[in-house]
């Protein structure tokens, strides 16, 4: 059965668990391994090489994988420059801060970033992954001039059958911002260049404790793919 003959219900049931069981099975690997070596070591006995190597893979992850996904692309530096949107969410609990270079001025990169959307450009990342959760996903490879104008308040598709994310800043060629997402900006890098940031502020609390067990890994993958998808465009474009 296609995913557009599927009940409503079912077909978003399958795009969560396609969009956050990948990261909730390695969480949950991780917290086993934890948990049987702690166990063992209770007893007074030597962990055994699975749920140690488990537990050398959480360290890793909590230490270094998980702050190298959050600040992908980024500088030390600049992590504490603030950028349009930022009042959002005024004391987060988690700040997620991605970025690129791109070798054309902001006037290139700007429309890309204009039209994405599930039912204009798509988002440059991995059709397939977003297809299988059922997006009807197609990424653009041109400029469509019909797909440059939001208003604030319009609503930016991920699934066609599930609520948007509303714009809160459409400042062209300079920022966009997602409710629920964060907001891209573009700073120029002198003429020719420019440098693409993505940053989502997350409340503390629950929201970030569900973010850091289901959402981390996926969001990192299909956003760095987007940021080099819109890259990879916008230099390729003469125009």
């Amino acid at each position: 059965m296609r995913s557009r003959d599927l009940p409503k219900g079912i077909e978003l049931a399958r795009a969560g668990a396609l969009t956050f069981g990948g990261q909730v099975a390695v969480v949950g690997a991780l917290a086993a391994s934890v948990g049987c070596c702690a166990a063992r070591i209770a007893r007074g006995r030597r962990p055994g090489p699975v749920a140690t190597a488990g537990l050398a893979a959480c360290v890793a992850y909590i230490g270094v994988v998980e702050p190298w996904m959050r600040h992908w692309g980024t500088y030390p530096a600049g992590r504490d420059e603030p950028l349009p949107g930022d009042d959002a969410v005024p004391d987060p609990g988690l700040v997620i801060e991605h970025a690129v270079a791109i070798e054309a001025p902001a006037e290139r990169v700007w429309p890309w970033l204009a039209q994405i959307g599930q039912e204009r450009g798509g988002f440059y990342s991995y059709a397939w992954l977003e297809n299988l959760a059922g997006c009807r996903m197609r990424n653009a490879d041109r400029i469509h001039p019909e797909w440059q104008r939001r208003e604030v308040g319009d609503e930016v598709m991920l699934h066609p059958l599930a609520p948007g994310m509303p714009v809160t800043i459409f400042d062209p060629p300079r920022a966009l911002g997602l409710e629920g997402w964060g907001v891209f900006v573009l700073e120029p890098l002198g003429a020719d260049r420019t440098r693409l940031v993505v940053r989502g502020r997350i409340p503390k609390g629950r929201p970030t404790l569900v973010y850091r067990l289901t959402l981390a890994i996926p969001h990192f993958v299909m956003e760095r793919k987007m940021l080099l998808g819109i890259k990879r465009r916008a230099e390729a474009d003469p125009a």
